[in-house]
């Protein structure tokens, strides 16, 4: 049987509560939007698999709740990503502001080297915007991060979004990467071989060898 993925990645939704990091998630792993979420108590996850640059890669994703008092619980899950999404919510500008927080925890707690991605949400509410986009863009510049405006709601970005902080973390992981490949050409021309000289191929799950 085929394998279902090559590489595995977790990433991190961090933003107050509110932020809608609860719906991006939603949106992005089963399609679906709810207006009305009960906050997440302490940490939530959901699994999707996505190909990039032809890598299977499971993303295990990790919504974490945004209040206080959960602080110490989510901070320990920050050890553990490879990239992490920070949220603030465009009719917030509360929020925004936080995100200085936010970026001084992950500073502090996520492993050097970490991926982030900054994310303006409910781009979908102009009528009640306290953040311009420009405001975004600025201190995403400032931390060195992407910035995508997003609205689950209307499913604006949140594909991109997800995709493109996978394809951050693969590039930070790029050695690990190159091995999977080489390790992908070795089996197909190891094959090729045996079909040449007639022999039977071997276990089904002999393509998992390399990788394990």
């Amino acid at each position: 049987m085929a394998k279902q993925y090559d590489v595995l990645f977790r990433l991190l939704l961090i933003g107050d509560s509110g932020v809608g990091k609860t719906c991006l998630l939603c949106r992005f792993t089963d399609n679906e939007f709810h207006s009305s979420h009960i906050s997440t108590i302490g940490v939530d996850f959901k699994m999707k698999t996505i190909e990039v640059d032809g890598i299977k890669v499971r993303i295990q994703i990790w919504d974490t709740a945004g209040q206080e008092r959960y602080q110490t619980i989510t901070k320990q899950y920050y050890r553990r990503a490879q990239g992490i999404f920070l949220v603030y919510d465009i009719s917030s500008e509360r929020s925004y502001q936080h995100i200085m927080k936010w970026v001084s925890d992950v500073d502090e707690y996520a492993p050097e080297g970490v991926q982030k991605i900054l994310i303006g949400n409910k781009a979908d509410e102009e009528q009640k915007r306290q953040v311009g986009r420009e405001q975004g863009q600025q201190l995403a510049k400032e931390y060195g991060m992407d910035f995508y405006e997003t609205s689950a709601c209307t499913n604006l970005n949140i594909k991109e979004s997800f995709t493109r902080l996978t394809e951050l973390v693969l590039q930070a992981h790029r050695k690990e990467l190159d091995g999977l490949r080489t390790c992908a050409s070795n089996e197909l021309a190891l094959a090729e071989l045996e079909e040449e000289e007639g022999k039977p191929e071997g276990p089904a799950n002999s393509s998992k060898t390399c990788w394990c």
